[in-house]
């Protein structure tokens, strides 16, 4: 016996997504402007790199809105179980985004240190400074915001870009600490705040890869969610056991098949009542559980 429910998109997901994303491309935008401004101006490599990243986030964030988008359709013939799936794939692309624009950053940053030629190097100006900090105050604001709103919603994908936003305003702090050290008559810290910065960006790239990646191959619930459903399906008195109980992660949606023992001497039209109170409990209790198949065993009886 079997039973499932598809439910539709809601649209507070799509509203709030898109304005996350519309305040993440003007601040990123207006940020990394001022920053390769800065780090022109007043000879920083370590500010014209966090330019380059904070230049990715503004693509990166588009393709978290195409991601969410696509994510949002509901179910159709070619696709009865919905997109979902979609944002997994947007966030796998933002975290090959971010590694190869660590990697860039890290390349140059290493051909400096290596070179030896530490007296040839500039020593940043004071604007560098000013750049550093005003980045680290306006990616930490934009990092929470993302945030709050990405658990709000759920969305795997703006949570991603939300820790972009972090790692982000962590590479600022090397900058800012390279930059210091430069300026302290230590040319080289400029360009090793560039490298620590790819170490920072490398990092959030495999969280957010790791991730997406156990959501795309049907990785199952962390064991508190099972025990809790497992708990609230025993809540029914006409349900003597569990026989099996498997979740998977579809997205940012969870599948529960369920495998329950009921009294054998029950009819059919019982047995699937049964069924149905237990579907509807956990439809009730687990909003993040989108589809749910109950099947009914007889309960094993000592003769």
């Amino acid at each position: 016996m079997t039973k499932k429910v598809c439910t539709e998109p809601d649209n507070d997901f799509q509203k709030v997504a898109d304005r996350v994303s519309a305040v993440s491309i003007v601040g990123n935008l207006i940020l990394s402007v001022f920053k390769l401004i800065a780090g022109v101006v007043a000879h920083s490599h370590a500010m014209v790199s966090d330019a380059v990243h904070s230049a990715s986030d503004v693509f990166s964030t588009v393709v978290v809105i195409i991601g969410v988008r696509l994510a949002s359709k509901g179910a159709d013939k070619e696709h009865p179980y919905g997109h979902e799936r979609m944002e997994c794939v947007a966030a796998i692309v933002l975290a090959m985004i971010l590694f190869m624009t660590g990697l860039g950053i890290g390349a140059g940053a290493l051909k400096n240190i290596l070179s030896g030629n530490y007296g040839d190097l500039q020593v940043p100006g004071i604007l560098a400074l000013v750049a550093a900090v005003v980045s680290i105050v306006s990616k930490e604001a934009m990092f929470w915001y993302t945030k709050v709103n990405a658990t709000r919603i759920d969305s795997s994908a703006l949570l991603a870009d939300a820790w972009h936003h972090r790692s982000d305003a962590l590479s600022s702090v090397g900058a800012l600490i390279g930059i210091a050290g430069a300026r302290l008559g230590f040319p080289i810290m400029d360009s090793i705040a560039s490298l620590v910065i790819f170490v920072f960006i490398v990092k959030a790239a495999y969280d957010i890869f790791k991730d997406a990646v156990d959501k795309v191959v049907d990785h199952s619930c962390d064991e508190e969610t099972e025990r809790r459903i497992y708990e609230r399906v025993m809540k029914n008195e006409e349900v003597q056991g569990i026989d099996s109980l498997h979740t998977r992660i579809f997205g940012n949606k969870i599948y529960v098949d369920l495998e329950i023992a009921v009294d054998g001497s029950y009819t059919l039209k019982r047995s699937h009542e049964i069924a149905e109170e237990v579907h509807a409990d956990i439809e009730k209790n687990f909003p993040k559980v989108k589809h749910i198949m109950v099947h009914v065993n007889s309960a094993q009886t000592d003769e």
